[in-house]
Protein backbone atom coordinates (compact mmCIF):
# COMPACT_ATOMS: atom_id res chain seq x y z
CA UNK A 1 0.00 0.00 0.00
CA UNK A 2 1.22 3.48 -0.61
CA UNK A 3 -0.57 6.81 0.05
CA UNK A 4 0.49 9.60 -3.07
CA UNK A 5 2.04 13.00 -1.72
CA UNK A 6 2.56 14.36 -5.39
CA UNK A 7 1.92 12.65 -8.68
CA UNK A 8 3.85 14.89 -11.20
CA UNK A 9 2.37 14.43 -14.16
CA UNK A 10 4.72 14.92 -17.32
CA UNK A 11 7.74 14.60 -15.47
CA UNK A 12 10.54 11.74 -15.59
CA UNK A 13 13.37 11.17 -13.86
CA UNK A 14 16.13 12.28 -16.26
CA UNK A 15 14.20 15.74 -16.25
CA UNK A 16 15.17 16.71 -12.56
CA UNK A 17 18.37 17.22 -10.66
CA UNK A 18 17.51 14.88 -7.70
CA UNK A 19 20.56 15.41 -5.45
CA UNK A 20 19.49 18.45 -5.47
CA UNK A 21 16.05 17.35 -4.66
CA UNK A 22 16.59 14.56 -2.07
CA UNK A 23 18.67 17.26 -0.04
CA UNK A 24 15.91 19.19 0.32
CA UNK A 25 13.44 16.72 0.87
CA UNK A 26 15.76 14.98 3.55
CA UNK A 27 16.57 18.19 5.16
CA UNK A 28 13.02 19.15 5.09
CA UNK A 29 11.62 15.31 6.32
CA UNK A 30 14.32 15.74 10.13
CA UNK A 31 11.86 18.74 10.84
CA UNK A 32 8.53 16.24 10.41
CA UNK A 33 7.62 13.88 13.12
CA UNK A 34 6.15 10.79 12.32
CA UNK A 35 1.99 10.69 12.34
CA UNK A 36 -0.68 8.31 12.36
CA UNK A 37 -2.97 8.74 9.42
CA UNK A 38 -6.51 6.90 9.89
CA UNK A 39 -8.14 5.59 6.37
CA UNK A 40 -11.62 5.10 6.27
CA UNK A 41 -14.07 2.77 4.72
CA UNK A 42 -13.13 1.91 0.61
CA UNK A 43 -15.26 4.35 -1.92
CA UNK A 44 -15.61 3.50 -5.79
CA UNK A 45 -14.86 7.12 -7.50
CA UNK A 46 -14.25 7.48 -11.45
CA UNK A 47 -11.10 6.26 -12.02
CA UNK A 48 -10.36 4.13 -8.76
CA UNK A 49 -11.49 2.46 -5.53
CA UNK A 50 -9.47 4.39 -3.07
CA UNK A 51 -9.77 4.91 0.99
CA UNK A 52 -9.53 8.69 2.28
CA UNK A 53 -7.58 9.39 5.23
CA UNK A 54 -7.43 12.22 7.74
CA UNK A 55 -6.31 14.49 9.01
CA UNK A 56 -4.97 16.64 6.24
CA UNK A 57 -3.05 19.03 7.54
CA UNK A 58 0.45 17.07 8.05
CA UNK A 59 -0.09 15.84 5.09
CA UNK A 60 -1.07 18.67 3.31
CA UNK A 61 1.91 20.33 4.83
CA UNK A 62 4.47 17.56 3.25
CA UNK A 63 2.67 17.92 -0.31
CA UNK A 64 3.09 21.42 -0.36
CA UNK A 65 6.84 21.35 0.85
CA UNK A 66 7.40 18.33 -2.07
CA UNK A 67 5.59 20.17 -4.68
CA UNK A 68 7.52 23.88 -3.76
CA UNK A 69 10.71 21.50 -3.54
CA UNK A 70 10.24 20.09 -6.99
CA UNK A 71 9.21 22.84 -8.87
CA UNK A 72 12.42 24.31 -7.58
CA UNK A 73 14.00 21.33 -9.20
CA UNK A 74 12.94 20.04 -12.46
CA UNK A 75 10.93 20.87 -15.54
CA UNK A 76 7.53 21.89 -15.46
CA UNK A 77 4.90 19.78 -14.70
CA UNK A 78 1.31 18.92 -13.34
CA UNK A 79 0.60 18.55 -10.11
CA UNK A 80 -1.89 15.24 -10.01
CA UNK A 81 -5.48 16.71 -8.29
CA UNK A 82 -5.04 13.79 -5.73
CA UNK A 83 -3.67 15.86 -2.87
CA UNK A 84 -5.14 14.67 -0.17
CA UNK A 85 -4.48 11.37 2.33
CA UNK A 86 -5.72 8.54 0.73
CA UNK A 87 -5.22 5.03 -0.59
CA UNK A 88 -5.86 3.32 -3.87
CA UNK A 89 -6.97 0.22 -3.83
CA UNK A 90 -7.38 -0.59 -7.43
CA UNK A 91 -7.49 1.46 -10.63
CA UNK A 92 -9.48 1.33 -13.53
CA UNK A 93 -8.45 -0.08 -17.10
CA UNK A 94 -9.81 -0.93 -20.36
CA UNK A 95 -13.27 -2.18 -20.08
CA UNK A 96 -13.85 -0.10 -16.95
CA UNK A 97 -17.13 1.97 -18.32
CA UNK A 98 -19.15 -1.37 -18.51
CA UNK A 99 -18.46 -1.95 -14.60
CA UNK A 100 -21.56 -1.76 -12.47
CA UNK A 101 -20.06 0.34 -9.40
CA UNK A 102 -23.71 0.66 -7.61
CA UNK A 103 -22.95 -2.80 -7.51
CA UNK A 104 -19.38 -2.75 -6.06
CA UNK A 105 -20.79 0.33 -3.64
CA UNK A 106 -23.68 -1.94 -1.94
CA UNK A 107 -21.21 -4.84 -1.58
CA UNK A 108 -19.14 -2.57 0.35
CA UNK A 109 -21.70 -0.98 2.81
CA UNK A 110 -23.22 -4.80 3.06
CA UNK A 111 -19.54 -5.42 5.30
CA UNK A 112 -21.09 -5.57 8.60
CA UNK A 113 -18.13 -4.16 10.70
CA UNK A 114 -14.99 -1.32 10.66
CA UNK A 115 -12.54 -1.59 7.50
CA UNK A 116 -11.03 1.73 9.11
CA UNK A 117 -7.58 1.34 10.14
CA UNK A 118 -4.40 3.52 11.35
CA UNK A 119 -1.05 3.85 9.35
CA UNK A 120 1.91 5.15 10.98
CA UNK A 121 3.57 7.87 8.14
CA UNK A 122 7.47 7.85 8.92
CA UNK A 123 9.06 7.84 5.60
CA UNK A 124 8.82 9.36 1.93
CA UNK A 125 9.26 7.12 -0.97
CA UNK A 126 10.57 9.01 -4.15
CA UNK A 127 9.74 6.46 -7.22
CA UNK A 128 9.50 7.31 -11.00
CA UNK A 129 5.76 5.88 -12.29
CA UNK A 130 4.90 4.73 -15.58
CA UNK A 131 1.69 3.02 -17.28
CA UNK A 132 0.28 1.91 -20.24
CA UNK A 133 -3.04 1.82 -19.50
CA UNK A 134 -3.69 -1.42 -18.17
CA UNK A 135 -0.82 -1.31 -15.53
CA UNK A 136 0.24 0.97 -12.93
CA UNK A 137 4.27 0.60 -12.88
CA UNK A 138 6.85 2.37 -10.68
CA UNK A 139 10.67 2.46 -9.87
CA UNK A 140 11.86 3.24 -6.21
CA UNK A 141 14.25 6.15 -6.23
CA UNK A 142 15.08 7.05 -3.08
CA UNK A 143 13.52 6.39 0.70
CA UNK A 144 13.41 9.41 3.24
CA UNK A 145 12.81 9.26 6.86
CA UNK A 146 10.52 11.59 8.69
CA UNK A 147 12.62 13.20 12.31
CA UNK A 148 13.95 10.33 14.45
CA UNK A 149 12.87 7.05 12.74
CA UNK A 150 16.41 5.30 11.66
CA UNK A 151 17.60 5.05 8.14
Amino acid sequence: MHCTLLHAVGLARADIYLDALLTDVGSYAQTVRPFILTFDRPAVGNVAVEISGWPGSPFAEIVDHLTQATMRRGAAFTAASSRYPHISLTYTSNGAEHVEAVSLRAALASIDRPLSGTVLADRLHLVEQWHDGAQIMWQSIAEVHLAGMPA
